[in-house]
């Protein structure tokens, strides 16, 4: 089902009230329990009595009685001084008013770079990251890391606690701070913006919500380090990507793949917008992994129809890609490449390599790519036999629908 609007509002701003909350009063664990609990509070009253005409503060408010209490409790509980001295309570608050907003900086970025800080490890730093501030569910971030949710869950556990227990504050971070944490924030923003466009698990493909708060925060960090070129990079492939957005389903919910689609429902804007970007940040230096990413996106939204993309280029710039890290979903979209440029037997021949990768083991991408390249060349079982591998793989109801439609039109004989 949809999410409803009161639904779409709390998920835009729990990032912003747990980030008002850590300003003050610094305690990170205990502050996203209670913005949880000011979350549930909302979503079963707001229904009912209507939205207040200041959401952000009612739920800063309901959430920081409840972190006081919180934190009084724990207080309660831990008589050692020494313990007893970490917990900040309302006299001690090291920061204005949470519902205040500051000056200088936006609260959701501050969590951002808090939680990608040096002291947390690569894994937590984007688990807790997703969890945090994209909003996604502990089951959700596991998908998205292909490992089990009570593994997760500790991983996001260890990350709150490491923070608490480094004494981490909640401030914008120096200039040599933000470079190092920079790697991380584009990778979590860029998986918030991969679950969005096509989640992982549900009824829908798109979440436009997830779609719109990465794009929304890579504006900020790109307003913030304009002359960075991933992070140019990294804006205009969300940008170029999600431009096909309007066109990737049909009028029932169905996936509708990019040779299918009309391409004149693809937002206009976000493709000048996303082409100007990347234009003017490829001349400017090293040239990293969301900078090619991007200008493989610009050449397909360029294209005036499918049967006029220049696939040779984007092959080309996959192989660039390649060359930068031992990533199996570039390698198989590189064979896809190699197919539509050198004929589905050459493209065919590189999947075959990727067959044995555990990483893909579960993945439906792999059985989904060899399926169209065996449609091409008329191999109608195996293709068949493909997309049904490839839809019991996928945790995605849209994407099961598609996946076996196709196997069902090869059975019955269709084109």
């Amino acid at each position: 089902m949809p999410e409803t609007p009161v639904e779409d509002l709390l998920r835009e701003l729990a990032p912003q009230v747990l980030g008002a909350l850590v300003r003050r009063y610094g305690h990170f664990d205990t502050a996203e329990d209670a913005v949880q609990e000011a979350l549930i509070a909302a979503a079963g009253g707001w229904p009912r009595d209507g939205v207040p005409d200041n959401p952000r503060g009612w739920l800063i408010t309901v959430a920081s009685r409840r972190l006081t209490d919180l934190l009084r409790r724990e207080q309660a509980r831990r008589r050692r001084e020494d313990t007893v001295a970490r917990w900040v309570l309302p006299e001690h608050w090291r920061a204005p008013a949470a519902d205040q907003p500051t000056a200088d900086a936006d609260d959701t970025l501050i969590l951002l770079f808090l939680c990608c800080h040096p002291a947390l490890s690569p894994a937590s730093q984007i688990a807790l990251t997703l969890r945090a501030v994209g909003g996604l569910s502990t089951a959700e971030v596991a998908r998205a890391f292909l490992v089990p949710e009570a593994t997760m869950t500790r991983r996001i556990s260890r990350g709150k606690q490491r923070i608490r227990d480094t004494g981490l504050r909640f401030a914008p971070p120096t200039d040599p701070e933000r470079a190092d944490r920079l790697a991380a924030v584009l990778h979590v923003l860029y998986l918030i913006f991969t679950e969005g466009y096509a989640r992982t698990a549900g009824p829908g493909l798109l979440r436009a919500d997830l779609t719109a708060e990465a794009i929304r925060l890579t504006r900020l960090v790109h307003r913030l380090l304009p002359d960075d070129p991933e992070v140019t990079g990294l804006l205009a492939l969300m940008l170029l990507t999600d431009a096909r957005a309007p066109a990737r389903l049909g009028p029932h919910g169905e996936l509708v793949p990019m040779a299918e689609q009309d391409r004149r429902r693809w937002r206009a804007d976000q493709i000048a917008e996303g082409v100007e970007l990347i234009t003017g940040a490829l001349p400017r230096g090293v040239v990293g992994p969301y900078q090619l990413q991007a200008a493989i996106a610009a050449v397909h939204d360029e294209a005036p129809g499918a049967a006029e993309t220049d696939w040779p280029q984007i092959t080309a710039l996959y192989e660039v890609l390649l060359g930068m890290s031992d990533n199996p979903v570039v390698a198989l979209n590189h064979a896809v490449a190699v197919a539509m440029s050198r004929g589905p037997s050459a493209g065919l021949a590189l999947l075959a390599d990727l067959a044995d990768d555990p990483r893909l083991a579960d993945d439906p991408r792999l059985p989904a790519a060899r399926a169209h390249l065996w449609e091409l060349v008329g191999e109608r079982v195996a293709a068949r036999e493909a997309y049904r591998m490839a839809a019991s793989r996928s945790t995605n109801l849209a994407q099961q629908r598609y996946l076996n439609a196709r196997a069902d039109r090869l059975a019955g004989g269709g084109v």
